[in-house]
């Protein structure tokens, strides 16, 4: 199994040293300062349940990762209207894409029996922006109850929670 985190900030490279750290290939997609720490040191985790270490190929060029089979979001989700150059190379027929927002996501109402079938959120699909990018059969829901920040660059501080 093969993953990619588009959006490897505080949340984002938790996942991804997390998983890393159970033995998942994964590759961390960020920019910045975040990006350039990452290359050089991996990502560190200072936690509450114990610190770690990871380190997983890091990148700001989708097109190095090639497709793969999960997708976890870790943008904001008033992004994911313009996240499609980004998001493109990750993709082949079967890739699920996992949307780590919270609120209700733009696929709320899909295949949804009853009077809101096929319904759009205008406010979190704007003229149906994110579907076109993120068709909702790729969708896989996730609310994150951990919270994270950066620290500095390639530094997360966990918080609290690991659920999702």
């Amino acid at each position: 199994m093969k993953v990619a985190v588009l959006g490897a900030g505080a949340i984002g490279a938790y996942v991804g040293a997390s998983l890393a750290r159970g033995s998942t290939d994964v590759h961390l997609i960020a920019r910045g300062k975040n990006l350039e720490a990452m290359r050089r040191n991996g990502v560190k985790v200072r936690s509450p349940r114990g610190d770690f270490e990871a380190h997983p190929p890091a990148t700001d060029d989708p097109r190095e990762v090639g497709p793969v089979d999960f997708v976890f979001l870790g943008l904001k989700a008033n992004s994911y209207a313009t996240c499609g150059p980004l998001l493109e190379p990750l993709l082949h027929e079967e890739t699920a894409v996992v949307a780590a927002q919270n609120g209700i996501p733009w696929w709320y109402f899909h295949k949804l029996e009853g009077p809101y079938e096929g319904r759009r959120i205008e406010a979190v699909d704007p003229d149906g922006e994110v579907s076109r990018v993120i068709p909702p059969e790729r969708a896989i829901g996730c609310v994150v109850f951990a919270g994270t920040e950066l620290a500095e660059p390639g530094v997360v501080e966990h918080h609290e929670g690991t659920r999702f």
